[in-house]
């Protein structure tokens, strides 16, 4: 589980397939981004990044402990 791509998205109180639409992608596949079972492309994670301000090294984590980064 990437814990900090679904903290972030639970921060916006975005729902799984509200982000899949604003990525243009399948819910399906944004579920799979978000449990680590795909990679996703890598325009989809600038994409993340630049909507949560938050690096993409950090939203690809798998760890419950990893902690959220706001770029500045």
């Amino acid at each position: 589980m990437r814990y900090t791509l679904k903290n972030a998205r639970e921060s916006q109180h975005l729902k799984p397939v509200e982000l899949a639409e604003i990525l243009k992608i399948t819910e399906r596949m944004y579920r799979y981004m978000e449990a680590g079972g795909r990679t996703g492309k890598s325009n989809l994670w600038d994409s993340l990044e630049e909507y949560f301000g938050i690096p993409q090294r950090q939203l690809r984590e798998n760890t419950p402990e990893a902690k959220l980064t706001v770029l500045l």
